[in-house]
């Protein structure tokens, strides 16, 4: 059943997004080469905390960080290590959560360290140039697939292809609620898109296949060629006019 929020709800989520926000611009100017993914999360995790918020993922369903951090052929979930050293000319996927007032805040990027190469650099313009197209289409009277169409035949029309096993999500008082939110699909179908409605949408995006595996921790999911992957979420409320981004500052 998917949960149509209220103004005050929506007022809730977008408290809970702008720090969301704050984390990703904080890491995005604190990432360089040699600072760990666990030095990252204790970051994040100190913000959070600073504006009496709490971290969405901590514990959630088992995961132990506060933050996901996914590097190269990581796609999502990375879990974040002391052991693990950002090194130059990585592609770095942050996924943030918050949670105030019991209302979440989900959003995530990918940045580049140092100097990358041009296809890890197309790659992540691809991804979130993707989650712009379906933006086009969180605006009554749409159906869902036509935000997961739309995100598909971008990404493919760039010779890139979409994450099938992972997808968005409507999001609320739970982090994850109905409906899923597929990035690949035909369009027309699924339910009628309607004012209230509060979508985590994120493309994830890979360079080559789009099969992915989980690694042995039971949470980290990589490219099953270890070719590049990228992400782009934001967490966007539907109105009665255009749709609307909490995870900005």
């Amino acid at each position: 059943m998917i949960i149509l929020k209220n103004e005050n709800e929506i007022k809730l989520m977008r408290e809970a997004g702008k720090v969301v926000a704050l984390v990703l611009e904080k890491i995005e100017t604190s990432l360089k080469p040699g600072i760990t993914t666990l030095e990252l999360d204790i970051m994040a995790e100190e913000i959070i905390n600073k504006h009496q918020m709490i971290p969405a993922f901590k514990g959630y369903n088992g995961f132990p960080a506060s933050i996901c951090v996914s590097i190269n052929e990581e796609v999502v979930h990375g879990i974040p290590s002391s052991k693990r050293k950002i090194q130059e000319g990585d592609i770095v996927s942050v996924d943030v959560g918050t949670i105030y007032k019991g209302y979440n805040g989900d959003a995530a990027r990918t940045f580049p360290v140092g100097a990358v190469s041009d296809e890890a650099k197309r790659l992540i313009e691809v991804t979130k140039n993707s989650f712009y197209e379906g933006l086009k289409y969180c605006k009554n009277g749409y159906r869902l697939s036509d935000i997961s169409n739309a995100i598909q035949t971008y990404v493919e029309s760039k010779g890139c292809s979409v994450v099938k096993d992972f997808v968005g999500h409507g999001i609320g008082k739970k982090m994850h609620e109905d409906p899923q939110i597929p990035n690949f699909g035909r369009p027309g179908r699924g339910p009628r898109l309607t004012a209230g409605m509060v979508f985590a949408i994120e493309p994830m995006v890979n360079l080559g296949t789009d099969e992915v595996q989980v690694l042995l921790d039971n949470w980290t999911v990589v490219t099953k060629d270890q070719k590049l992957s990228a992400h782009y979420e934001h967490t966007v409320a539907l109105t009665d006019g255009e749709p609307v981004i909490l995870t900005t500052v």
